[in-house]
């Protein structure tokens, strides 16, 4: 990918997540791309369409868009761009099936590079920075930081997991805490202990502060 094209999607795309939620903006996508590029080096994997699926992933995130509309447009402007056909059916499966809601599709889509995107996008929702990120989106949302008479909730469907507007804290329980063991690569596995742990210790903090219930 020449240097001018990748400055052409990295622009669409900042203008694309102007208007999102900061725990979902245009940093977040850097994040999410040095992730991948640690996790890279060491699992390796195509990077071009790796780079790719991370660039745009957000731009189909149905928090904020709608799905097929959005994925209609990341096609054509990869079409436009003179993007390989294969390269972009790769990047457009990656995007489908790289949110943790997809664990409940009955249609599955495997790849090296998928799991590669995955787990730097996961990456980013735990440590501090996903701490930092549950509030921001939380807020953005106008949920409650807590609430002890609301519990932790499990989910059957991506549906159910979509809709809950339970509080921040229970998120931890309900996703943050889960993704360690949902890391695909043994990479993205070694970057996941300190994040993990951070937030156990943050949670620890947060409880004994709040003092008892």
């Amino acid at each position: 990918m020449t240097e001018n094209l990748l400055f052409e999607i990295e622009e669409w795309v900042q203008d694309k997540l102007a208007e999102c939620e900061a725990g979902h903006d245009w940093w977040h996508i850097i994040r999410v791309r040095n992730n991948a590029q640690k996790i890279h080096e060491h699992e390796k994997g195509d990077w071009h369409v790796i780079l790719l699926a991370v660039l745009l992933h957000d731009v189909a995130d149905t928090k904020f868009f709608d799905e097929f509309e959005s994925l209609m447009l990341i096609e054509q402007k990869l079409l436009d761009l003179q993007i390989e056909r294969h390269v972009i059916d790769h990047v457009i499966l990656i995007i489908q099936n790289m949110s943790f809601s997809k664990q409940w599709s009955e249609e599955q889509f495997e790849s090296h590079e998928l799991k590669i995107v995955q787990d730097a996008d996961r990456l980013d929702a735990m440590g501090a920075i996903g701490v930092a990120r549950a509030f921001s989106y939380g807020g953005h949302k106008g949920r409650d930081f807590y609430n002890p008479d609301i519990k932790p909730q499990s989910y059957d469907d991506a549906e159910a997991y979509r809709s809950s507007d339970s509080p921040t804290i229970n998120h931890f329980y309900e996703k943050l805490l889960l993704l360690k063991e949902q890391m695909n690569t043994e990479t993205g596995r070694l970057m996941a202990e300190d994040r993990h742990r951070f937030m156990e210790d943050y949670l620890k903090q947060f409880f004994k502060e709040w003092g008892p219930e």
